[in-house]
């Protein structure tokens, strides 16, 4: 497969599956506003929430999310190599230099995050140092490297934002109608109408935040598609990549600071969790099937 058809492509899939991400959230508000009785003004309590929730993530989820996962800071005399390849690849993509954290971990792994490629930092662990042999490693660097040259990082940060945003609506939702109901005009004509509304509600109210994360886990598996392919360009080398991924695939030892909020940034899935070859098991993966990652790989 040629390297920029799989790089045009998923970049067309991950923009329509946001553009249905925003489309299933504006019908949720009319739905809960036209349920409850707010009308637009649930729209407007929904458009608030979301702008304090994508302030707060946008110049804190890196800190928060290497404070979560107990990475420190190096410089450049603490590991001179990794520091020459990051430097290296760095110039190939034409980014500036991130700031580069170790988690002491024997597990193999690695993430990229921040807002932007002036503010974005590269972690990997101790065991994916030890463990990877030089090609390898560039090729994991040059694929975290692809996620902030993409505006992966960014894109991520906001897709959890409208995930989060999403369960709070519905968990509103439900405590406006246990404790009254909200303000229903019961003299609205069509009340039988607005009973439509609140049963369609209830419902969504239930089944939304198992849509939307769903819908999250959809993007970050193209997301890893996107920065194979272009990590793959970046070092002209796909083998080091697919390689990388064999090992780390090989490997069977979970990441102990991994969590659920967190194992969508990884290289690979964290926990090592048994692997299910059924499509709906799949549908709850964090990352595509590494199987299919690597034939790709070689197959560029």
């Amino acid at each position: 497969m040629n390297i920029y058809s799989q790089i045009s492509a998923n970049k067309t899939k991950t923009w329509l599956i946001i553009f249905l991400f925003v489309v299933f959230i504006t019908t949720i508000l009319f739905v809960y506003g036209k349920a409850s009785g707010y009308g637009l003004s649930y729209a407007g309590i929904g458009l608030i929430v979301a702008g304090i929730m994508t302030f707060a993530s946008y110049y804190y989820s890196d800190k928060m999310i290497l404070g979560m996962s107990n990475a420190k800071q190096i410089k450049k005399n603490d590991n001179p190599q990794l520091f020459r390849i990051v430097e290296n690849l760095c110039i190939g993509a034409g980014v500036p230099l991130p700031k580069i954290y170790i988690i002491d971990d024997s597990a193999p792994n690695a993430f990229a995050t921040g807002r932007d490629p002036k503010h974005s930092v590269i972690c990997v662990t101790t065991g994916i140092l030890e463990k990877l042999n030089k090609a390898e490693l560039e090729g994991v660097i040059a694929h975290e490297l692809s996620h902030v040259q993409n505006y992966d990082i960014r894109l991520m940060a906001v897709v959890v934002i409208l995930v989060g945003l999403v369960a709070l609506l519905a968990d509103f939702f439900m405590r406006s109608l246990w404790y009254g109901g909200g303000r229903r005009d019961r003299e609205d004509r069509n009340g039988n109408a607005q009973s439509i509304f609140l049963l369609i509600g209830i419902v969504l109210a239930i089944l939304s935040p198992i849509i939307a994360t769903l819908i999250q886990l959809a993007v970050s598996r193209k997301r890893e598609f996107l920065a194979d392919a272009s990590g793959a360009l970046l070092t002209r080398y796909p083998e080091g990549l697919a390689s990388a991924l064999e090992k780390i695939a090989k490997d069977k030892e979970p990441l102990e600071v991994a969590n659920n909020a967190t194992a969508h940034l990884y290289i690979a899935n964290p926990f090592k969790g048994k692997i299910s070859n059924s499509w709906f098991a799949n549908l709850f993966n964090t990352h595509p099937p590494i199987e299919e990652r690597i034939k790709i790989l070689r197959s560029m």
